[in-house]
Formats: C-alpha cells, sequence, structure tokens
C-alpha cells in the first residue's frame, strides 16, 4: 500500500479546515443573527460576517497547525482545553474590537461561553464520527477477509 503523498496529507488538511470554517462560521452567524434580532434589526453587518468568515479560517489553520487540531483530539484533556481557551480568547476579543454585539460585555460573555459550548459540541461529534468510521471499516475488513478466504 502506498503512502500518502506530501501533497495528499496537505490536501486534507485544507478539507479539514475548509469544513471547520464553514461549521464555526455558522455557528458564529447563528449566535449574532439571533443577537440581531434580539435588538430590533432585521439585517445583519456585511462587515461583521467578512470577519467571522476569515477569522474561521485563521482560527482553523491556528488550531490544526499549532494547536494539535485539539477538537478531534480523542479525549478532552489539559492541552485540548488550552486550546480551546486560546481560540475562545481569539474569538472573543475580535468580537469585542469588531463591535459585534456592540461592545456589550454581557453578551461577549455570553458569546464566550458560547464559543467553549461549541468547542465541547464539535468535539463529540468527532468523536461520534471516529466511532461510526471505525464500525464502517472493521465491518469492511471482514467483508473482506471473508471474500479472501473463499477465493483461496
Amino acid at each position: 500500500m502506498n503512502k500518502p503523498s506530501l501533497w495528499e496529507r496537505y490536501l486534507t488538511k485544507e478539507i479539514g479546515i475548509e469544513f471547520k470554517a464553514c461549521l464555526y462560521f455558522f455557528a458564529l452567524l447563528f449566535f449574532y443573527c439571533v443577537y440581531r434580532l434580539c435588538m430590533g434589526f432585521k439585517v445583519a453587518e456585511i462587515l461583521h460576517m467578512a470577519e467571522m468568515i476569515f477569522l474561521t479560517y485563521i482560527v482553523g489553520y491556528i488550531q490544526v497547525f499549532l494547536l494539535w487540531n485539539f477538537d478531534e483530539s480523542d479525549e478532552l484533556g489539559k492541552k485540548e482545553i488550552v486550546g480551546i481557551s486560546i481560540c475562545t480568547l481569539i474569538y472573543t476579543a475580535v468580537s469585542y474590537f469588531g463591535n459585534w454585539f456592540d461592545k456589550n460585555i454581557y453578551v461577549t460573555a455570553g458569546f464566550a461561553g458560547y464559543v467553549i459550548f461549541l468547542y465541547v459540541c464539535v468535539y463529540f461529534v468527532y468523536k461520534c464520527r471516529r466511532k461510526i468510521d471505525d464500525k464502517i471499516l472493521n465491518y469492511d475488513l471482514e467483508l473482506f477477509k471473508t471474500r479472501s478466504e473463499k477465493e483461496e
């Protein structure tokens, strides 16, 4: 069996970052839109949405290349909590200084809690996905073994 090329490994990381950016952008935008609706606005600021999408890509690269891809780890340990804390701090600081929530400290604190909750949920989603993938791979392996035995 051939080892994946450097290009294939890089492409796999890029696809993962793309998926993370979409997932986290949707979640951030949801919180932002709920806030805007509660404040009586039926529109969202395009500048804020642009900041969110660029930020999710930047944080995605940080997660994958600098912070051990912590949301896809096998367990939530100290290292993963540090990663969650750093990324939450980044998102919260940009939301505050980018004026996403009108510099309302209570909403910004709620946003920080939401981001932490989001990371924990994503961790469990990835964990469930790995279990399902393992189950499928084991099933496929058993099918392959029985096919190989019949051919002999």
